[in-house]
């Protein structure tokens, strides 16, 4: 069952229907029900990998000694997560409240991020006025691309990446309008 529910999110997204799931999986949907008693437990248990990989890829990154190559791989392996798993961006912005070790795990990706953003900033690499809500920004846009085969949406992203992190580099940085308030939930989500 958690391996059919990881293959339609990452193909899908989240909206699969639990009674899809089910069918997919050729189980009734009580038996679903019965070992997941809610699309909030398949969906952590299902994603519970990516999530830890989420958070290593942060830490990783803030592990490197050059604070602008620990941003750029971080923000790079993020898009290709993405790009690779279409349900993973949702499920890392839904709300979990019963799933404590989920939410524990996005806390330390976000506050690794933003840490992440601070050195870079800090050390000249990264423009001053990327703000942490440009990381909802770029995942709204890497969203937009990963469309497609899974080959073509990776060949995609890592190209918008790539565009993206250029113009992220300090000293390339002319102004720009202000950050958009933009909730990362609310972003991912739609």
């Amino acid at each position: 069952m958690v391996a059919v529910a990881r293959e339609l999110f990452a193909d899908r997204g989240l909206d699969v229907p639990m009674a899809a799931i089910a069918r997919q999986a050729r189980v009734g949907v009580a038996t679903l029900y019965r070992r997941f008693p809610s699309k909030e437990a398949l969906v952590t248990e299902v994603f519970a990998d990516q999530f830890e990989a989420c958070v290593s890829v942060v830490d990783d990154a803030l592990a490197d000694p050059d604070p602008w190559r620990g941003f750029r791989t971080a923000v790079e392996r993020v898009c290709s997560m993405q790009a690779a798993d279409r349900g993973f961006s949702a499920a890392f912005v839904a709300a979990f409240p019963d799933a404590l070790d989920v939410e524990r795990e996005r806390h330390r990706a976000i506050e690794g991020f933003a840490e992440l953003v601070r050195r870079a900033k800090a050390t000249g690499g990264l423009r001053a006025d990327f703000a942490q809500d440009d990381l909802a920004l770029l995942l709204m846009a890497n969203g937009g691309v990963i469309t497609g085969p899974t080959e073509t949406a990776l060949a995609a992203s890592r190209r918008l990446v790539a565009y993206l992190l250029s113009a992220f580099r300090a000293e390339q940085a002319e102004p720009l309008p202000p950050p958009a308030p933009l909730d990362l939930r609310a972003v991912v989500s739609r």
